[in-house]
């Protein structure tokens, strides 16, 4: 047999009451924590990297590279079972105790041995049911890095550890709302405080006359729980929590408390003739705020295709004003999450070089308060190959280096996110290397078909490797599902740089007009408008356009035609496109006056 030794953060957790429980209901607890293992505690090891040594009958012994991840994982899981247990008495909750250690393990045959499992294991059985304890090595590590409050319990004689464990409690404002493990208390424990990303989607109401079209509604409010599911850091209560406020009273506030939530999606649908109508409405459950509303029309011909564009819309609506919330509150002690929502938040303006270098700066802080988190090393590479990609940084070669490297790092920790291999498109692009950056993006898209991101990059993609009329309809469909997203100067960019090259001047003048509006300070917009406005036959706006340009660019790109060559303004390998290149672009560019050498 193998036998390793390493050092790992270790997690062990039981159900507190599991005999009782299984007394009273064998077949029912036993689905429940089937449910709860297949919807909860599955997804968020994989989320944070762990790795599941094994289950019993009424806990599981997981392992993590860091206790940063493992307590992570630990803190999500509890603040979730709450809203599972809505609508059960006290005696048939289902509570979790979880433990946190970090020592040295012995790996044998895959399973794991040593003082470090045993002293988890005894972590959890004083943990109170909802709460968590950690050992002390474990509290010193994440100091800092998470915004958590604990309690030391001081000292425990714990049963077959020789020496004496000092111990820490998470405190309920840093859980899931349990008192600290045998402490005392007389003061009423403070609500717990909801994950950023954390929402329920209510049932949306049926406001037809016709009670039948109920269950349009409910697939409506189905297909959105799981698609707000599948974008990373989101928290989701489960459809079957959803729908026992169905018919309810809502108190936005209440049910906020209730589920551990921070935004509460709420709507309704109604139906005249062959056409419907979906309201939807997003609330802060903390202010009872009003952050974001859309009406979505349709065509009832087409059920199914019409709920699956309502459903991809919202989620990807909901993602961009909830990341945009988080980043505006005021918030103490930052940890890495709040880091990377604020970065996001910064990449969501206009794109200057003020607001990149603000974000790849709040993107490095979150990397160096945790720099093993592969989602800080997937933001900040993309980050980097974004500015790149725009000519907005005096470092390109530094950068696209840097950037390599972090997505490296990402992948080999997180073989399976999304995200890094969406930095990794990002990179490969700015490295101008688009077929291979072609399969990145459609791994993410093939996962999950509405990260608009993905889709306008890869038009892009598509464009420089020769598929120039695969371009447009991946852009668009980006349009479609976030008419408002913040991004959009970068599709009608690429739309009107489509119809520059393909001769449809008119058409291109639209698209790149409405690119400046959004992209006012973005060098290249204004130097294929440049372009545009002489092959219009505009030469004074040409010429200004042209003026604009070189006072906006990093470097000297737009002195001449063959400098502009010599950098690879076409990008493109392939000779068809770079043919299209000269006989529009660079001869509109001629023509506003820029010259050969």
């Amino acid at each position: 047999m193998s036998q390793t030794r390493r050092l790992a953060a270790i997690l062990a957790a039981d159900v507190a009451g599991y005999s009782r429980l299984i007394g009273a209901d064998e077949s029912g607890t036993l689905e429940r924590l089937r449910a709860v293992r297949r919807e909860l505690l599955d997804p968020k090891i994989a989320e944070y990297r762990g790795r599941l040594v094994k289950t019993t009958g009424d806990g599981l012994l997981v392992e993590f590279g860091s206790v940063v991840d493992a307590l992570r994982c630990a803190v999500e899981v509890q603040r979730e079972m709450p809203g599972r247990n809505t609508g059960f008495p006290p005696d048939s909750r289902i509570e979790f105790r979880i433990g946190i250690n970090m020592g040295d393990i012995v790996v044998e045959d895959g399973d794991i041995f040593g003082d470090g499992v045993n002293v988890a294991a005894r972590l959890e059985g004083i943990a109170a049911p909802g709460g968590i304890c950690v050992a002390a090595r474990v509290q010193e590590d994440v100091a800092g890095k998470l915004d958590l409050a604990f309690e030391d319990i001081g000292e425990q004689q714990l049963k077959n550890i020789a020496r004496p464990v000092r111990a820490y409690a998470l405190r309920a404002e840093g859980s899931a709302g349990a008192p600290p493990a045998n402490v005392p208390s007389t003061v009423a424990a403070p609500p717990p405080v909801a994950p950023r990303l954390s929402v329920v989607v209510l049932p949306l109401t049926n406001s037809s006359s016709d009670p039948e079209q109920q269950y349009f509604a409910d697939g409506i409010t189905e297909d959105l729980t799981t698609e707000l599911s599948r974008i990373a850091g989101m928290l989701v209560i489960s459809r079957n929590t959803a729908f026992t406020y169905r018919n309810k009273a809502i108190d936005t506030k209440q049910v906020g408390r209730e589920l551990g939530v921070r935004y509460v999606l709420e709507g309704s649908v109604r139906r005249s003739g062959n056409q419907i109508r979906v309201n939807a409405q997003l609330i802060d459950a903390e202010t009872d705020a009003h952050l974001w509303a859309e009406r979505f029309d349709g065509d009832a011909s087409d059920l199914f295709a019409m709920q699956d564009e309502i459903t991809s819309r919202v989620a990807v609506a909901l993602n961009i004003e909830m990341v945009a919330a988080e980043a505006s509150r005021p918030i103490k002690n930052l940890d890495v999450l709040d880091y990377i929502l604020r970065g996001r938040a910064a990449f969501s303006k206009p794109p200057t070089r003020e607001n990149y270098a603000e974000g790849i700066s709040l993107y490095e802080r979150a990397l160096a308060l945790d720099p093993r988190s592969s989602e800080a090393q997937s933001w900040l590479a993309a980050a980097l190959a974004v500015r790149v990609l725009r000519n907005m940084t005096d470092t390109a070669d530094a950068d696209l280096k840097r950037a390599r490297d972090l997505t490296e790092q990402a992948l080999a920790a997180s073989p399976r996110s999304l995200l890094a291999h969406a930095a990794k498109g990002d990179v490969l692009t700015a490295g101008r290397r688009f077929a291979e950056a072609i399969p990145e993006f459609e791994t993410v898209l093939a996962h999950n078909p509405n990260v608009v991101h993905a889709l306008y990059r890869l038009g892009q993609c598509k464009l420089y490797a020769g598929a120039i009329e695969e371009t447009i309809p991946l852009v668009e469909r980006a349009i479609r599902l976030s008419p408002r997203d913040p991004q959009l100067g970068t599709c009608y960019f690429y739309i009107g740089q489509v119809h520059l090259l393909q001769s449809r001047t008119s058409q291109a003048l639209v698209w790149l007009e409405k690119a400046r509006s959004q992209w006012p300070a973005h060098p290249i917009t204004r130097a294929y408008l440049a372009s545009a406005y002489a092959l219009n036959g505009e030469t004074e706006r040409a010429t200004s356009e042209l003026v604009e340009a070189r006072a906006l660019s990093s470097d000297d790109r737009f002195s001449s035609l063959s400098r502009l060559r010599a950098i690879g303004a076409s990008q493109a390998s392939v000779p068809k496109i770079r043919a299209l290149y000269e006989a529009t672009y660079f001869a509109g560019l001629r023509k506003a006056g820029m010259p050969e050498e």
